[in-house]
């Protein structure tokens, strides 16, 4: 169906010429648009195959006038710029939501806030309406954020269990403990007794629950907890390659290394190489995450695998179910242990 203007410019097809097309009132081209409600599968069919035939694009604008939605959904990573283009994570988490609300025909807003300033900003632009509901990324405690933005009223779902804000906030979390466990009793399977381990930030749900999985197995282990064994990173290659250098010198006969994300075991694998350590043979490593850095590492890293796609899909449902009124929800994920020459 082609519609022109006098002047032979092409006009965009309406929802007049969809309910023409398909033989149906307008207002039944209104409510399949709407979720389809109390429409039959025959009309909601023929409504869908003249929106194909004509070309129809629904009016973003003009329909949040009308239902008061913005019918957009922002991600919110609290974390400096640069660390968006360095952490393999944060992309793939970021492809999949888009994929996920592609589906809904939902666009996704990027958003980066690392400063106090960044963050009220972000703050007053999400809760003036911009966007309904935000999937936060990467929260620490003692972010007031995403306090703020349940306090506002704001769909919220947050990847990883936020820390300090109580349980009204939906999250989706791999189960970062049970991956830590998996891990380090890989690594005392292989005789290792020198266990260290450089831990994501302990401010962060993952940093907090990992190290509590590397605990729980030395003590099951009857292996004393040493805090020699033990550096904290920020989840950067650099904070890894810090953290080896500082484990050598403390425990020089340390025999392997439980290494919080794959971008650390990357920075820890370096200096291991530099200090003439071999991997395996000399020190095992095993990280977590299995993002395309633990393929890409030298060796290739035995890491934890979380499951990425299932997180973002899972993220997703749960925020658009928020804001279609439902009640707040959990859920966490299993991992999976994947052997690599780095063991």
């Amino acid at each position: 169906m082609t519609m022109s203007t006098p002047g032979g410019r092409r006009k965009p097809p309406t929802i007049h010429d969809v309910a023409r097309e398909a033989g149906v009132s307008r207002g039944t081209v209104s409510r399949v648009l709407n979720g389809g409600h109390y429409v039959s599968p025959s009309a909601q069919e023929a409504v869908n195959a003249a929106i194909r035939r004509t070309g129809y694009v629904v009016n973003r604008h003009a329909r949040s006038l009308i239902t008061g939605r913005s019918d957009s959904v922002g991600f919110l990573l609290t974390e400096p710029q640069e660390r968006f283009f360095e952490d393999p994570n944060f992309n793939v988490l970021l492809r999949g939501c888009t994929q996920a609300l592609a589906t809904h025909d939902v666009p996704l807003l990027l958003m980066l806030a690392a400063t106090e300033d960044e963050r009220r900003r972000i703050t007053r632009y999400i809760t003036a309406g911009h966007v309904d509901g935000v999937l936060l990324v990467s929260s620490h405690s003692g972010d007031p954020i995403a306090q703020e933005l349940r306090e506002a009223g704001v769909p919220l779902v947050a990847c990883g269990k936020p820390i300090g804000i109580g349980s009204k906030v939906s999250y989706v979390a791999a189960d970062d403990r049970d991956g830590a466990r998996d891990m380090v009793r890989h690594l005392l399977s292989l005789g290792r007794r020198r266990v260290g381990v450089v831990t994501g930030p302990l401010d962060t749900p993952g940093g907090v629950e990992r190290l509590a999985g590397y605990r729980e197995v030395l003590a099951q282990a009857d292996i004393a907890y040493d805090e020699r064994l033990v550096v904290s990173g920020d989840y950067s290659r650099a904070s890894g390659e810090a953290g080896a250098r500082a484990l050598l010198e403390r425990v020089p006969d340390l025999d392997a290394v439980f290494v919080a994300s794959d971008l650390m075991a990357q920075g820890v694998l370096a200096v291991l190489r530099d200090a003439g350590r071999r991997v395996p043979e000399d020190v095992a490593v095993g990280g977590f995450d299995d993002s395309p850095a633990a393929v890409a590492s030298n060796p290739p890293l035995t890491t934890i695998r979380q499951p990425w796609d299932r997180i973002s899909s899972e993220m997703v449902r749960v925020l658009l179910a928020q804001i279609g009124g439902e009640d707040p929800a959990a859920v966490i994920l299993p991992t999976e242990l994947v052997k690599r020459d780095s063991t």
